[in-house]
C-alpha cells in the first residue's frame, strides 16, 4: 500500500501586497508633511517687546504685513496705503468675525505706520493685535 505523503510547501513572502502597503505609507507621510501652516515669504523682522502676551484667538486671523522697505501686504495681496481701507472693508464684509492682525518690521517709518492706522481706522478696524518678538535676555 502506498500512502502519498503531502508534500509541504515552503514558506513564501507575498512581496506585491508589501510593496503596496509601503506605497502607501509613502504616499501618506508626504501628504501629511505638506499639511504645514502657510508662512509668509516676506522676509520681516519684528520688534521686540517687554511686556508682550500671547493672544488666544478662535479663528485664523487675516495677516496685514509690512516689509522694512514699507511695502504693504493684506495676506498674500500687495496693496497701496489707498487701497488698504476699501480692502478691509471687502473683506469684512464677507467674513465680519475674522480678526485683522499686524505684522510689520521694526525699520518701517513712524509716519508710513501712522498712514496704515489711520486707513485701519476708516475701515472700522477696532482692536489691532501686533506681533512682536520676546525680549532677550542677556
Amino acid at each position: 500500500m502506498k500512502f502519498y505523503v503531502k508534500r509541504r510547501k515552503t514558506p513564501q513572502i507575498i512581496i506585491v501586497s508589501m510593496i503596496d502597503i509601503f506605497a502607501i505609507l509613502l504616499i501618506f507621510f508626504i501628504v501629511t508633511t505638506t499639511f504645514k501652516t502657510a508662512q509668509s515669504q516676506l522676509s520681516i523682522n519684528l520688534p521686540e517687546a517687554k511686556n508682550a502676551t500671547q493672544g488666544a484667538g478662535s479663528q485664523e486671523p487675516l495677516l496685514m504685513s509690512i516689509t522694512s522697505d514699507e511695502k504693504l501686504y493684506l495676506g498674500d495681496k500687495q496693496l497701496s496705503v489707498d487701497e488698504l481701507a476699501s480692502a478691509l472693508k471687502d473683506h469684512q464684509e464677507k467674513s465680519p468675525n475674522q480678526p485683522v492682525v499686524m505684522n510689520a518690521d521694526g525699520k518701517v517709518s513712524f509716519s508710513f505706520l501712522v498712514q496704515v492706522l489711520d486707513a485701519l481706522k476708516q475701515a472700522g478696524v477696532k482692536n489691532l493685535p501686533a506681533f512682536t518678538q520676546p525680549k532677550e535676555t542677556k
